[in-house]
């Protein structure tokens, strides 16, 4: 069992949705925890932008893990969205990004937070796991493909 796969449902797992800035990701993002987790998007939506604002979220290889901490959260969830037209990220290999998780934490989670960020880098460091994250046709497969991973 890893740390990421509990964190998305069918209803957090976009394939092939489209956007024109980041943004927009955000906006819809912050729609989709508000609904799915009760929680307020206008703070969904501040915590990830001001984030971004500090540094890029985004790894190289097409891949990007925006986050936050939102107060009144219990537990971390997350949302997995793979992009139909790559959006520029200023990423460190200037390439856009494709495939996105945001995550948002408690506001005072810390060594979990950071467990999480680590192990999804490692999954999205192994180039064969990001190329079946790209060829995955249903949210289910995706779904199942991040449960069967270990880092």
């Amino acid at each position: 069992m890893n740390l990421i796969a509990p964190l998305i449902t069918p209803d957090t797992t976009l394939l092939d949705l489209s956007f024109s800035s980041k943004k927009k990701l955000f906006e819809h993002a912050a729609d989709l925890f508000a609904q799915t987790h009760g929680l307020k998007s206008t703070d969904i939506f501040t915590s990830l932008f001001e984030r971004e604002r500090l540094g890029s979220t985004a790894l190289g290889y097409g891949i990007a893990i925006p986050h936050g901490r939102i107060k009144g959260l219990k537990d971390a969830c997350g949302a997995f969205y793979r992009l139909k037209n790559p959006l520029e990220f200023d990423a460190p290999d200037n390439q856009p990004v494709r495939l996105c998780f945001i995550l948002l934490v408690p506001k005072d989670a810390n060594e979990r937070h950071l467990q999480i960020l680590g192990e999804l880098a490692q999954l999205f460091g192994d180039e064969a796991m990001r190329t079946r994250m790209l060829d995955a046709a249903t949210p289910a497969d995706l779904i199942a493909l991040l449960g069967a991973w270990s880092s």
